[in-house]
């Protein structure tokens, strides 16, 4: 089903103008072998969603279903945060009793935002 094609040059190109690492890091090419990937994994799902509605009638009905399953959204900046949180308040082993209260703080101020 894959004809193992590669991104073209002018996505690469974008993917590595994008200034969200360090050039002197190993973070560059983790950023393009994450965002080479990526495409690679929606090339191949829109060839399977390709096949089956060229195979099984009526399949274009769930295709927009099985692309937001298997294309779940990014948690968002909050959710990210009172993940992070919650690991630095399991792992604060100091024992400093208003630090751990500005961390329940922070926590329950987090929760009340909307994403």
């Amino acid at each position: 089903m894959t004809d193992h094609t590669i991104p073209p040059r002018e996505l690469v190109e974008q993917w590595a103008s994008e200034k969200c690492y360090d050039e002197r890091d190993w973070l560059y090419e983790l950023h393009i072998a994450n965002r080479a990937a990526q495409w690679g994994a929606d090339q191949e799902l829109e060839a399977c969603i390709a096949w089956f509605d060229t195979y099984i009638p009526g399949y274009e009905l769930v295709a927009d279903r099985l692309r937001a399953a298997r294309r779940t959204k990014a948690p968002s900046l909050k959710e990210q945060a009172l993940k992070e949180l919650a690991w630095v308040a399991e792992h604060l082993d100091m024992p400093l009793h208003n630090r751990c209260n500005a961390i329940h703080t922070i926590h329950r101020a987090l929760e009340q935002l909307n994403d």
